[in-house]
């Protein structure tokens, strides 16, 4: 299943539904979420910075995560970014690869 790190940030409204449920509250709340388009939470953690928090995702393909994603945001109490995440095995894949490439002026 492919990968992905989430960043996110609570809006005013979204850390004000932190204060009132908790670290718990919300990791269960991210688990039904992810869970009802057949992903998986690897692992969560909650930060302070430009980023509130930060999850590791499995999901079955990037049309559930863009889902889901889509869905979370919607709400208006997060702002997201994800990134899919790159196994060392796809590396080593695409580093066999053959790609017909001319770089500029060359």
């Amino acid at each position: 299943m492919p990968k992905y790190l989430v960043q996110a940030s609570y809006t005013a409204e979204g850390t004000k539904g932190l204060l009132k449920e908790g670290g718990t509250g919300r990791r269960q709340a991210v688990e039904q979420v992810i869970r009802s388009c057949g992903g998986t939470l690897e692992w969560m953690y909650f930060a302070f910075g430009d980023d509130d928090l930060y999850c590791v995702i499995d999901m079955p393909d990037d049309v559930c995560m863009v889902a889901t994603a889509m869905t979370v945001r919607a709400t208006g109490a997060v702002k997201s970014r994800v990134i899919p995440l790159i196994s060392v095995e796809a590396i080593d894949a695409a580093t066999k690869k053959t790609v017909d490439f001319r770089a500029p002026g060359a």
